[in-house]
């Protein structure tokens, strides 16, 4: 009996300590600070750069708003009546916010069938297949964080209905990404550990 105790003791303080990997970088206002904090991220970043075009600067500012970059975020609960829990409002889930059949259309078209929406470097290249497919259908530029905020949120066929338009809200959220991105742009270029 005294094994499976302390096998159990030894599980939890393991459970206890493994935190670390998932739990998001401080000091989110800075892009130095992220990736000096999270080297993963920065592979990730530059990978899917590479592979679809994305610049790391507009991939960082959708993942801020998205989960800030909280691996295991969700949507909030539904509740009837004010109490009784009836799901989830989305399917969106991870660093991306990706909805279930997204996600599953990305594994099947990217060729990514084993990916994650938890991990960053799945998370990034699904940024950067999406927002190809926003530059390929809706015609807007891989840098315009702005429009390609609203396409991600909205879809493309909502972005290219205008959607958007009749969402005050949704307009400011945009701007703030983009503002964002501006931001997380001039601090990588003064950052050692981007260039």
């Amino acid at each position: 009996m005294s094994r499976i105790m302390s096998a159990l003791i030894a599980l939890l303080i393991m459970a206890s300590c493994g935190g670390g990997q998932k739990s998001p970088p401080r000091n989110l206002d800075n892009a130095c600070s992220i990736i000096s904090q999270k080297s993963d991220y920065l592979k990730a970043f530059k990978a899917a750069e590479r592979r679809w075009g994305v610049p790391v600067h507009v991939q960082m500012a959708t993942i801020y708003q998205e989960s800030r970059y909280r691996a295991d975020a969700r949507t909030p609960h539904k509740y009837v009546l004010g109490i009784i829990p009836m799901g989830r409002v989305s399917s969106a889930y991870g660093f991306s916010q990706a909805l279930d059949g997204t996600w599953d259309e990305y594994q099947r078209e990217a060729g990514r069938r084993s990916s994650k929406r938890n991990r960053i470097g799945h998370a990034t290249d699904f940024i950067g297949w999406y927002m190809n497919k926003t530059r390929a259908k809706n015609g807007i530029a891989l840098s315009d964080a702005r429009n390609q905020y609203l396409a991600y949120h909205e879809g493309h066929t909502g972005y290219a209905r205008g959607s958007y338009r009749s969402k005050p809200w949704l307009l400011r959220v945009a701007d703030k990404v983009d503002a964002r991105a501006d931001m997380y742009q001039r601090q990588l270029a003064n950052c050692r550990k981007f260039n």
